[in-house]
């Protein structure tokens, strides 16, 4: 079934799978025995605290879950069904107090396992913590964290809030829309059709060997939201569509000019500016594509060049590994990644630098 209720905290405009509802009409005690709940939100610029999520009903079963963050820069996780209790925290520093972040909670009852990540979506920092889970939670229960009414509060820095019945992976994602045409040893192919052993193009014209390539189904919401980038800035000779957090390389004179640079990297999210790239209308969840390369590099598409999967030393982090969309590739198999040193421009610089190209 994977992802099941979503609610957009923009709108207050909840969705469910109507399967869902034909199994809680007819099984109003159906457990959820592996599953995930997302939620993405704004920190308090203020550093007060924030109660994120929160329900709570008092029948024959009592349940309750919160999820809050702290000024002190904790997140902290309760639930509570019956006389099982988890209480989890962690501490992610006070660094960047007005970032986004995104919290995963994950559990699998048959292994008696659960975990809580919390993300910063646009760098690579991210905490994992396991406890253990031994009771399914009710499908009701968790049906009604996306129904803000009732039993349940919802913070108003609080994004959207999903729902799967996978346990959801978390540290680098895919970015790329399945249209986006990458060039390959035989010309220009879809990046959904790439396969490993494939051979594309990198930015420096080289042909390079796909090592893997990885897919994942998102909820078009928060830092997963897609954008166009349009044609003819920055190159483009059509436009592309990516997710926020895809990275554009760019080279030229402006760009030696403004910042002494031969080339910069330019996250999408910087270029929606009316001009250079917009949020795209999406469907309710999204499917974006990502190839991993032997080394940080960049992908030529026509005319330009983006940036591919960056996973650094995730090979030594096994915590990390195991969470992450590369869980089912062997250790040894994967590269080490050591950036190429771009620098990455904020959203004022690359507004700068489109306005300079467009002189």
């Amino acid at each position: 079934m994977s992802w099941f209720a979503l609610l957009d905290c923009a709108t207050r405009d909840p969705w469910v799978r109507d399967e869902v509802e034909d199994i809680l009409g007819r099984r109003p005690r159906a457990c959820v025995p592996r599953g995930s709940v997302v939620l993405e939100t704004r920190l308090s610029p203020d550093g007060r605290p924030q109660t994120l999520l929160s329900y709570k009903q008092d029948g024959t079963a009592p349940t309750s879950f919160s999820l809050m963050s702290t000024p002190h820069g904790s997140v902290v996780l309760v639930i509570a069904q019956g006389d099982d209790v988890v209480h989890e925290v962690v501490e992610r520093g006070r660094e960047a107090r007005t970032d986004t972040l995104q919290v995963t909670i994950s559990w699998d009852v048959t292994k008696q396992l659960g975990r809580l990540v919390v993300a910063r979506p646009e760098t690579e920092h991210v905490l994992i913590r396991h406890f253990a889970m031994t009771r399914a939670p009710l499908l009701a229960d968790l049906t009604a964290l996306a129904r803000p009414q009732g039993l349940t509060d919802i913070d108003p820095d609080v994004i959207f809030v999903a729902l799967s019945t996978d346990i959801e992976p978390v540290g680098p994602m895919p970015t790329l829309s399945p249209s986006v045409r990458v060039d390959t040893a035989q010309g220009l192919r879809f990046a959904k059709s790439l396969r490993q052993g494939d051979v594309v193009r990198a930015a420096s014209g080289k042909l390079v060997p796909v090592l893997h390539t990885i897919a994942r189904e998102v909820p078009s919401l928060g830092s997963f939201r897609s954008v166009r980038l349009r044609a003819p800035y920055f190159g483009l000779t059509q436009d592309v569509v990516v997710s926020r957090h895809q990275r554009l390389l760019v080279s030229g004179p402006e760009v030696e000019y403004l910042f002494g640079r031969e080339e910069v990297l330019i996250p999408a999210s910087a270029l929606v500016n009316g001009y250079a790239g917009h949020y795209e209308p999406a469907p309710r969840f999204v499917t974006y594509h990502q190839l991993l390369l032997p080394h940080h590099d960049a992908v030529r598409i026509p005319d330009a060049a983006l940036e591919s999967l960056y996973i650094g030393r995730m090979r030594r982090d096994k915590t990390l590994l195991d969470a992450s969309v590369l869980n089912d590739l062997p250790r040894a198999l994967l590269p080490e990644h050591h950036r190429a040193g771009y620098q990455v421009l904020r959203a004022f610089e690359a507004i700068t630098l489109a306005e300079a190209r467009a002189a």
